[in-house]
């Protein structure tokens, strides 16, 4: 029980990463508000993770963050942590995407960072051990075709993961992951940049050292990892979790 009696955010919960995280987390004894824009999704996902409770929202919206605070505080009277999943991929090339795709992508995977970070701080201080967990990617260091807004969004919140952690330690440990495939609905959805989409993850799933696709588990492990005491001497880093595909 390595989150009992603690309290965190979860964005992003509805499905994927997000989805395993908070699984895992409420087994080990988290109480937990998750936020995704699904909200039959959400409320079923409610229903099976005790001590959890689910709130619709887009968190590419600043008023969206504040209200995830808001009844955080309200319901649970604190904040140990916050794990922000939430992305978008604002797919097409530079010429073709569209301006208001990617500044949805940027408010979505970037911004959202920040507003959350603005209001939830706060109430993380009053800590001496709060933790922030980034769900970035290895995109944030290797390019891929139709994915500028993807790619800018994420090597930003590395960055400014690092400036966080720099502000406030030491009472608060700011981090990140930074994902190669994992078999989630948002890989799928990333394949169809490319010509042969399934082809396409089968390469990806053979570039791997460990010759997989990675799983929403295999993510939860290293959130949990980050999140609770077990690193505690740990913060302004970027954890690469790839089957070693920055490695092939």
């Amino acid at each position: 029980m390595k989150l009992k009696n603690k309290v965190g955010i979860i964005t992003g919960a509805t499905s994927g990463m997000g989805k395993g995280i908070a699984q895992a987390f409420v087994k080990e004894g988290a109480n937990l508000v998750l936020s995704g824009r699904n909200l039959d999704r959400g409320k079923e996902l409610e229903k099976n993770l005790k001590g959890s409770i689910f709130i619709a929202g887009d968190i590419s919206k600043p008023e969206t963050n504040e209200q995830l605070v808001k009844e955080t505080i309200k319901k649970y009277g604190k904040l140990d942590f916050i794990s922000l999943n939430a992305g978008t991929l604002g797919m097409g090339n530079v010429v073709d995407l569209p301006i208001s795709e990617w500044n949805l992508t940027l408010e979505t995977n970037l911004s959202s960072i920040f507003y959350m970070a603005k209001y939830a701080l706060p109430y993380l201080l009053k800590n001496d051990n709060g933790s922030i967990l980034i769900n970035a990617s290895i995109a944030a260091f290797k390019s891929f075709p139709n994915h500028p807004a993807y790619c800018a969004s994420k090597a930003a919140s590395i960055a400014l993961m690092k400036q966080m952690a720099v502000e406030y330690a030491p009472k608060i440990r700011i981090n990140a992951m930074c994902p190669g495939p994992v078999d989630t609905p948002l890989l799928w959805d990333s394949a169809k940049a490319f010509t042969n989409p399934g082809k396409a993850i089968e390469d990806a799933k053979n570039a791997t050292l460990l010759q997989r696709l990675g799983s929403p588990n295999d993510i939860a492990k290293l959130a949990l990892f980050l999140i609770s005491e077990d690193s505690s001497w740990i913060t302004g880093s970027a954890f690469t979790i790839d089957g070693g595909i920055m490695n092939a």
